[in-house]
């Protein structure tokens, strides 16, 4: 029974899009104890913000306490400034907690959102604690599956609904080779107006060739 005793791990897949006006969040719904599947409905698109989200891998208990913190010093600082904080902000908290305590966390985090200055941001914090902007990201154990898919199919500049089919393709495709990846699609949609919130179950996942 030592799955019982083995920690929660969000071992999953995670992505961010930019696209013209905003990003796209993505990601499975599995969460495995060992080998076990824990949770086949966890949510790991974790709001910090009404403009800014962030997609957790590694472990479950780790992620959710530093998501937990990171919106706590944002909401004083957003009272203390007066308006929304930017995405950069959270990104640099959140790098600041990852490596500070890198020693004793397990957490692979993409934060993504949008404000005035910059519209749509995606910020890679990856286990450790750097901070790398980039167009399109990905994370998790599954992410290792689709890194050519993904090279192969980004382009800068898409709309909404091609960023839309494109991180839930990828998503699909990890969840298909990946074990501790599964369950259902979960996206979201940031822009200036805020969130839109998605859920794909498994039976409205694209098709592919499965060998």
């Amino acid at each position: 029974m030592s799955w019982m005793n083995a920690p929660h791990s969000t071992g999953t897949s995670i992505m961010a899009c930019e696209f013209e006006g905003g990003v796209v969040i993505g990601a499975d719904s599995r969460t495995t104890t060992g080998a076990y599947i824990a949770n086949r409905v966890t949510d790991k698109l974790t709001k910090i913000t009404d403009h800014i989200y962030c997609c957790r891998s590694g472990s479950a208990a780790d992620t959710q306490a530093i998501a937990d913190i990171v919106t706590y010093h944002l909401n004083f600082h957003k009272m203390e400034l007066g308006e929304p904080p930017l995405v950069q902000t959270a990104a640099a908290i959140f790098r600041e907690l990852c490596y500070n305590y890198r020693d004793s966390l397990v957490a692979g985090i993409l934060v993504a959102g949008w404000d005035k200055k910059k519209g749509g941001q995606i910020y890679s914090v990856p286990i450790g604690g750097m901070v790398q902007r980039q167009a399109v990201s990905i994370g998790g154990s599954g992410s290792s599956y689709v890194y050519g898919y993904v090279d192969a199919n980004f382009k800068p500049n898409m709309s909404k609904e091609e960023a839309k089919k494109f991180v839930t393709n990828t998503l699909t495709l990890a969840m298909l080779r990946d074990g501790s990846s599964g369950g259902v699609v979960r996206l979201g949609v940031i822009t200036e107006t805020g969130v839109e919130r998605l859920v794909i179950l498994g039976d409205q996942l694209p098709k592919f060739y499965e060998g």
